[in-house]
Order: structure tokens, then C-alpha cells, then sequence
């Protein structure tokens, strides 16, 4: 019992000392691709980002964002021609993880508090 308690343990100790990769400098620049399903089918975002602006490809469409960086792995996108009083309000984006490929992000219009979860993929 004392072996098992000991093992237990000591795998609790290092696997609680994880940290997930967070290399968000990284991704400040570049072009990116975001994959969601609308409607039950799966859409592509193409967006380039440099450290100020962000500029989004959609269904032949293009916007145009200013990016606030608050942090290396935060920023609030602001669109800066809104059509829409939704399109008006921005939008607080949280990098959580990284590998070489890309990141997953958590996302919420600022003072709201649903929040929901992507993947972004490095293109170039």
C-alpha cells in the first residue's frame, strides 16, 4: 500500500508541474487559417496579422482589425469598419497553447462572459 501510495504520488508531482507550450511572439505576425462549422459545414477563415492590424479573408469577403496587444498572449481585436452594431463590439482573444503549427485561443466579446475555444493554424 505504502508503494502504491509512493508511485501515486510522485506521478501526481510531475504531472502537476506541467506547463503547456506558450511561445506566443511567435504568432504576433503571419498569415493564419481559423476552421469552424456554420451551418453543418466546415468554412475557412484566411487572416494576415501584423502587429497592429489584422486583416480576415471570408467567403470572398475581407475585414480590416486594429489588434491591441494587453500582453505577449492576449489582444482585443477592434473591427475598424464595422457594418453591424455586433460588428462594433471587440472581441478579446487569449492564445492558450502553441506548438510549431499553431495555437489554440479561447475568444468572448469584452465584458461578456461566454467564451469559446479555437485553433488556428500557421499557413505562411
Amino acid at each position: 500500500m505504502k508503494k502504491i501510495l509512493a508511485v501515486l504520488s510522485l506521478l501526481f508531482i510531475f504531472t502537476s508541474c506541467f506547463e503547456p507550450e506558450r511561445n506566443c511572439t511567435d504568432f504576433k505576425t503571419g498569415t493564419f487559417e481559423y476552421k469552424t462549422y456554420l451551418n453543418g459545414e466546415l468554412a475557412t477563415s484566411t487572416f494576415k496579422r501584423n502587429d497592429s492590424i489584422e486583416i480576415d479573408e471570408f467567403q470572398g469577403k475581407s475585414d480590416t482589425s486594429s489588434v491591441r496587444w494587453i500582453n505577449d498572449c492576449e489582444y482585443i481585436l477592434k473591427n475598424l469598419n464595422p457594418k453591424s452594431m455586433a460588428e462594433e463590439k471587440p472581441v478579446h482573444i487569449k492564445i492558450l497553447t502553441t506548438n510549431k503549427d499553431g495555437y489554440t485561443f479561447e475568444y468572448g466579446i469584452v465584458g461578456q462572459d461566454k467564451k469559446q475555444r479555437g485553433q488556428v493554424d500557421r499557413v505562411k
